[in-house]
């Protein structure tokens, strides 16, 4: 073989190597890092994995908050409004737009007893949010 197509074809061999090295890379690191989303009638029905980070979306049942005397601790139901609805288990800070009958995403792990425990919760809210210090303020012409 002439050796400039020996060479040739070398950096070709290596080249590719290293465009399915990064491609493998990258796959590996993504299937990590992607948590999958689960409404609450998929995770009552069972659908949802047990013991593997998920998110999962819907709406505090109205009078469902319970926050421990002591500490951060709370738990309340998050529901779809047709009927399904399972227990969310947090230690921490809440969102301050966090309320009942709002929409809102957790974070975290379903346990055996079917008890969500969350590591994050966001609250969701519409694209018109004012925050609380600016609402009392004229509009600027």
């Amino acid at each position: 073989m002439n050796p400039i197509r020996k060479r040739r074809l070398q950096l070709i061999v290596f080249a590719l190597a290293g465009v399915v090295a990064t491609a493998a890379v990258s796959l590996v690191a993504l299937r990590q890092n992607i948590d999958h989303f689960y409404p609450p009638h998929r995770i009552v029905s069972g659908d949802a994995p047990v013991e593997v980070r998920i998110r999962a979306g819907g709406y505090v049942e109205p009078g469902s908050i319970e926050r421990e005397a002591e500490g951060l601790g709370v738990r309340f139901l998050l529901t779809d409004r047709a009927g399904a609805s399972f227990q969310v288990a947090y230690d921490g800070l809440l969102p301050s737009l966090f309320k009942e009958d709002q929409g809102s995403i957790v974070v975290g792990r379903l346990a055996e007893d079917g008890l969500f425990k969350a590591d994050q919760v966001l609250a969701r809210h519409d694209e018109n949010y004012t925050p609380p210090e600016l609402k009392d303020l004229d509009t600027i012409p």
